[in-house]
């Protein structure tokens, strides 16, 4: 065995899953930073001595994920390549006596609502001062801005409240504290993010006011984007799509996800809406801001879902034409709701129906991209890859939608906005040349 060292301690902190995991790393990051610690995020060079891997615990393939990463550490450590291994978020949270009990190499599991315990476990202090300022592990120009925690839906099939409890939003003041903070550092987009973003201001305000806060987000001075991602379509406040009409600075973009087209599903799931509803919706949204691209989410194989069922939904993209699109296949996860009903459609008929929709998706998208061409879009450029400088436009999230292209004979800076003409494109690609 490697004899451990006793050089001054470093943490690389490892982080799975969700952008909402990745601002709670950003928070880690920040507070021992804060307390003089030499602190990496995802490092490559494997010379940090105490390692916190940040877990997700939402569906089977985050949950393996999660445990492989931890298994690997440990092993890590059981060679002496490292001297500590803590495990916090989702997966810790959820199943934390059973992971004590498989993996006795980790020194310490914390849940989500954790942090000042795995900071004292560190011996360093829980800062007040540092609530609202971010270390980011993004590229300085965008940042997540996490405006609520936990959620109060009902959906049958998520454990989310279970690993994050029920909604609290974030109070106005604080959050305009740290996009403020984040624009003097150079962030020119900020993402909004939570559980559920529409019923933001319920708990504390006792009325949604997304709308307000997206409002006076908008008025930060430097921040030239604002984003809005996991929106709920039941109850959707109809007044955040006029601030997204009079707003510049607000993306005309809205992730909603959906989960299902078939009715039968949609009560199944406990979703509280109807596909009538849902398309309503859909036609409202579009009609109230003409060139918005909606982004959804789909979930195929929940129990119940007959073949008549799943042929509902297939027709429901078919007809909805999203701009973006992704699908999950049912996890069946314990203490939840659909727990109790068999989870009885094999796995291979699951991936096929995924497999059928974004094959579909893959058709819509390349349609909708084509007529892009000839057209010049503002894009902010995220970084360079290979002969390309690659960016997005104001319908694009990072790492999940489309990217636009560049060659790279034509410079661009990261974090810089350039006007593109679109040149060429594939189904979820978009080439140009800049203006």
């Amino acid at each position: 065995m490697k004899t451990k060292t006793l050089r001054q301690n470093k943490v690389n902190i490892v982080t799975l899953g969700c952008s909402k995991n990745v601002v709670d790393s950003e928070v880690i990051f920040t507070q021992l930073k804060g307390n003089g610690y030499n602190v990496t995020h995802e490092s490559r060079r494997d010379d940090a001595n105490i390692v916190i891997v940040n877990t997700c615990g939402f569906i089977d393939n985050a949950k393996q994920e999660s445990i492989d990463t931890i298994l690997r550490y440990a092993e890590a450590k059981s060679d002496g390549l490292i001297d500590k291994l803590y495990v916090t978020g989702c997966l810790s949270h959820r199943y934390k006596d059973e992971l004590e009990l498989e993996i006795p190499t980790v020194d310490a599991f914390f849940g989500t609502n954790e942090l000042p315990r795995l900071l004292k476990t560190l011996k360093a202090d829980y800062k007040h001062e540092l609530v609202g300022e971010r270390l980011l592990t993004t590229p300085a120009h965008y940042a997540y801005l996490k405006i609520a925690e936990g959620c109060d839906r009902p959906c049958s099939f998520c454990a989310i409240p279970l690993m994050r409890g029920g909604h609290v939003s974030r109070p106005v003041e604080e959050l305009l504290a740290e996009a403020r903070s984040l624009a003097r550092r150079g962030t020119k987009e900020l993402i909004l993010i939570a559980q559920d973003l529409t019923y933001y201001g319920l708990d504390i305000y006792k009325k949604r006011t997304l709308a307000d806060l997206i409002e006076r987000l908008s008025d930060v001075e430097g921040i030239e984007w604002i984003r809005l991602q996991y929106a709920y379509p039941a109850g959707f406040p109809m007044d955040v799509l006029e601030v997204m009409n009079q707003r510049s600075n607000v993306c005309k973009y809205l992730d909603m996800p959906l989960q299902s087209g078939s009715t039968e599903l949609l009560k199944l799931m406990r979703r509280g809406i109807t596909r009538e509803k849902t398309e309503a919706l859909i036609q409202t949204i579009r009609e109230k801001v003409p060139d918005i691209a909606l982004r959804t989410t789909l979930i195929v194989g929940h129990p119940g879902e007959t073949a008549a069922a799943y042929e509902e939904t297939y027709q429901f993209v078919e007809k909805a034409r999203f701009e973006r699109l992704g699908v999950f296949t049912y996890s069946h996860e314990d203490q939840t709701h659909a727990y109790s009903m068999p989870d009885d459609i094999p796995a291979e008929v699951k991936q096929e129906r995924a497999d059928e929709i974004m094959a579909l998706q893959e058709g819509i998208s390349e349609s909708i991209n084509q007529q892009k061409i000839g057209k010049i879009y503002r894009v902010l450029f995220d970084r360079k890859e290979g002969g390309y400088f690659v960016g997005r436009t104001q319908h694009d999230s990072p790492e999940v939608d489309n990217e636009v292209l560049v060659p790279a004979s034509q410079y661009v800076r990261q974090g810089d906005f350039a006007l593109v003409k679109i040149t060429n494109t594939e189904a979820f690609d978009l080439y140009g040349e800049l203006i």
